[in-house]
């Protein structure tokens, strides 16, 4: 009898691994990616060579990472995301204690002021921050599982789960690595989260009211120099680079100096100028620049229809999933890289205030690649389960 029920167990997980993922979302991941690469070889060569005397270091790094990462990616496509629920407390546990480790003599790093990366042996600098995000997504949807019968509530169904679970990380983000790009990410997409599990749209409503105004009394402590003005500054920038284009404005006239150049169809590939150190580091967060330089409008909308493809077959697998704990993890996915998106090609295009945001699958950087790739592969692990829905 216990063998019977054995084998059924098992031929029902082959059965399982065998079912289709979403096909679309995965060649549109490879096209994102394949892009994302060249124009790192691109972009990264001047800045390359001027910093390890050869042009090709970064694109290496990139490319091997990216490959690792499609292989984590498949791998993970396998395990049955059903799994993670297990254990949703130890992940969040693990996400925000993960943060702190900048703090560790010896094992946290400054650069530029900020510490947000640790030094992991044999691996290189990390991000805590970026394993935080995935992590967030798989509590949020054990919880907000766990206790759908409380969302409608406002007090044990709102503002418990921002209040007890969502501050802690979002402060030491804040406060410890100044990092409030990633705590707008993250607030945003457990906000969607908690709107798709069934949360009222009131209490949001209420929540942006404050949360303007919090953001308003901040801006003018900062005018009054009552707190750190820089982001003021880049605001007042904002509306104005060219008033300080080489000070607090000249990332920004830079960036708009290489998109202007693009015209339609763009210098053509590898041909930008404003990679030669006009812009700084500008195979990171501002890497969108150069493609609108070198492939044109034309090519940024090709790119923006890619990560639009993406969000379209993301939220297909979140309505098809056979859970609440799947589609909530569909959707927190899908949400986290187009929020990064979004908000990476605003800043780049001068449409919000400068704030550091990396373009998924484009921007360098090999461990953050790998582990959104890790998170799409929990994607389509999800469209495994629903394609037999």
């Amino acid at each position: 009898m216990q063998s019977n029920i054995q084998k059924k167990k098992t031929k029902k997980f082959s059965k399982f691994l065998n079912n289709k993922m979403d096909f679309v979302l995965f060649i549109t991941v490879l096209i994102l990616l394949s892009l994302g690469v060249v124009m790192v070889l691109s972009a990264s060569a001047p800045s390359a060579l001027s910093t390890t005397g050869k042009s090709y270091t970064y694109f290496i790094r990139q490319f091997g990472f990216a490959v690792f990462g499609v292989f984590a990616m498949l791998f993970v496509s396998k395990i049955d995301y059903r799994f993670y629920k297990k254990y949703y407390w130890a992940v969040y546990i693990v996400s925000v204690a993960i943060l702190l480790l900048v703090l560790v003599p010896g094992l946290g790093r400054e650069v530029k002021g900020a510490t947000r990366w640790i030094n992991v042996p044999g691996i290189g600098q990390i991000q805590p921050s970026e394993l935080t995000k995935i992590g967030m997504i798989i509590f949020y949807a054990g919880y907000l599982t766990d206790h759908k019968n409380e969302l409608k509530d406002f007090w044990r169904g709102f503002v418990k789960p921002l209040v007890f679970f969502l501050l802690p990380p979002v402060a030491i983000l804040y406060l410890v690595q100044n990092h409030l790009s990633v705590c707008l990410v993250i607030g945003s997409v457990t906000f969607v989260m908690m709107l798709m599990a069934g949360c009222r749209l009131l209490h949001f409503i209420g929540t942006g009211i404050a949360g303007v105004a919090a953001i308003a009394l901040y801006l003018i402590k900062g005018a009054t120099g009552s707190t750190d003005s820089f982001r003021l500054d880049r605001i007042q920038t904002f509306f104005d680079p060219w008033s300080d284009a080489t000070g607090t404005g000249y990332q920004m006239v830079q960036s708009l100096y290489a998109i202007g150049s693009g015209g339609l169809f763009g210098v053509g590939l590898g041909n930008s100028k404003q990679k030669y150190l006009y812009i700084p580091e500008p195979q990171n967060d501002f890497i969108f620049a150069i493609v609108a330089e070198e492939l044109g409008f034309v090519g940024c909308v090709a790119i923006i229809l890619l990560f639009a493809v993406f969000v379209w077959r993301g939220i297909v697998i979140s309505m098809k999933a056979p859970d609440m704990f799947g589609s909530l993890l569909a959707i927190g996915v899908t949400t986290l890289v187009a929020v990064q998106a979004i908000i990476n090609i605003a800043v780049v295009t001068a449409s919000i205030p400068t704030t550091g945001m990396a373009l998924p699958f484009f921007s360098y950087g090999g461990t953050a690649l790998v582990i959104l790739l890790v998170s799409v592969g929990v994607l389509l692990n999800v469209s495994r389960a629903g394609s037999k829905v």
